[in-house]
């Protein structure tokens, strides 16, 4: 029987056992007029884990986003956003369809962008043309290897928002991979920022959801978006208590999503069609390139498949590999060992 390791995404984690049993003994109310404790209390266990002033549980992450533009931004306006950003690359359609909002697309090859480029790409008001109000930054950065943005860099961003009187909001689905790879409370990393996501579904492994952090006023403005986007929720509890079983218990573990990816990219390294450089492995993400001389990256991807390693691909001639709690040490060396097989086939097979 062949081994299956799902290295395609964090998302297909699974909920854990005490999740599980959260969810069934979960207390509910109606979370549209706030009388569902267990959505109150994830929503304060995150704004104070994340030194804000409200919250709102939202079922995805690309709504908390959507949400959050709505509530910040007017139609009409302008928001920079990282060339490689989930925002613009994923999410394009409800930024500019449904919230009117113009992206402008900044460099951001590797994380966070300067505050130079940002600067650059920013429209000041009265300059006849679509004003900018907000700037949005992914921490970590899915399409840059997961590249781990420092407070520095993202106060370096703020500072030239503020500037010009724009807000800034941090996409961070992985926020808690970011903290944990630099050893800091994840709070640290959003203090200047105006708003911030997370995603409860990704290496927190709760089965659904986001929580978007932000003042009181903006998070009366993106429930009202939320509600807009239809995803004003009634008994989300049941949902929410598997979000705060993963903020009590999920977080630290992190860490070894990271060594396993770590762990996986120096195995690696160094194959012939396989091209990673593990240096740039900062949290649990592995973007690299094949040698499509030598292999094209579909039949790469189907080899890999055949033996039970699953790889997404990452833009046009990338692919990803991502580790995420139920992926163990002796998945990564069995990954590795798939990936050697399809890079250097024996004679006889």
């Amino acid at each position: 029987m062949i081994r299956t390791v799902d290295l395609r995404s964090d998302t297909v984690t699974l909920p854990t056992e005490r999740m599980r049993l959260a969810m069934q003994q979960a207390e509910v109310g109606d979370s549209q007029k706030d009388e569902d404790p267990s959505v109150n209390r994830l929503e304060a266990m995150s704004a104070a884990m994340l030194g804000k002033e409200a919250a709102v549980f939202v079922p995805s992450g690309t709504m908390s986003n959507l949400s959050a533009i709505m509530a910040h931004c007017q139609r009409g306006d302008r928001a920079v956003v990282g060339q490689l950003s989930h925002i613009l690359n994923s999410e394009f359609d409800g930024i500019t369809t449904v919230a009117g909002v113009m992206p402008q697309p900044v460099p951001d090859y590797d994380g966070i962008p300067t505050p130079e480029d940002v600067e650059q790409a920013i429209t000041p008001a009265g300059a006849g043309a679509p004003r900018t109000t907000l700037v949005c930054l992914e921490n970590t950065h899915n399409w840059a290897s997961g590249a781990v943005g420092t407070p520095e860099e993202i106060g370096a961003v703020v500072a030239v928002a503020r500037k010009y009187g724009a807000r800034v909001h941090v996409d961070g689905a992985r926020l808690f991979n970011a903290a944990v790879a630099l050893r800091i409370e994840a709070k640290e990393l959003v203090r200047e920022v105006d708003s911030v996501c997370f995603c409860l579904s990704k290496g927190l492994s709760a089965p659904v959801g986001s929580v978007l952090c932000g003042s009181k006023e903006f998070i009366d403005r993106a429930r009202y978006a939320r509600k807009i986007l239809g995803g004003a929720m009634r008994q989300g509890g049941h949902m929410a208590a598997a979000g705060v079983v993963a903020l009590e218990e999920m977080i630290d573990r992190l860490e070894e999503d990271h060594q396993n990816a770590r762990y996986l990219a120096e195995l690696v390294a160094g194959l012939p069609i396989v091209k990673v450089n593990p240096s740039r492995v900062e949290s649990n993400m592995i973007v690299f390139e094949i040698d499509q001389e030598k292999m094209a990256r579909g039949q790469f991807v189907k080899a890999l498949d055949d033996r039970g390693v699953k790889v997404s691909t990452a833009g046009k001639t990338r692919l990803r590999m991502i580790t995420h709690y139920g992926i163990t040490r002796e998945d990564v060396e069995y990954a590795a060992r798939v990936v050697k097989e399809v890079c250097e086939p024996s004679a006889d097979s």
